[in-house]
């Protein structure tokens, strides 16, 4: 899966780091390789799947696919 990410400089210093396509998902980091493997660790948790996500019912059907 390849997802554009955007990386702004922080009036702080170092860069914020966000994913467009994944709302909530921003992360940031002190230099543009830390924003970018701090922001990789944020798109594996935003797309980890969570047990709790699901309300299970018994007319529920789970199926996995991959994208």
């Amino acid at each position: 899966m390849k997802l554009k990410i955007v990386l702004e400089p922080s009036p702080e210093g170092g860069y914020t780091a966000f994913v467009p396509s994944l709302p909530g998902c921003i992360s940031e980091g002190d230099t543009l390789e830390e924003a970018l493997e701090n922001i990789r660790e944020a798109i594996d948790l935003y797309l980890e799947p969570v047990e709790d996500d699901f309300i299970i019912d018994q007319k529920v059907i789970i199926q996995e696919i991959e994208v």
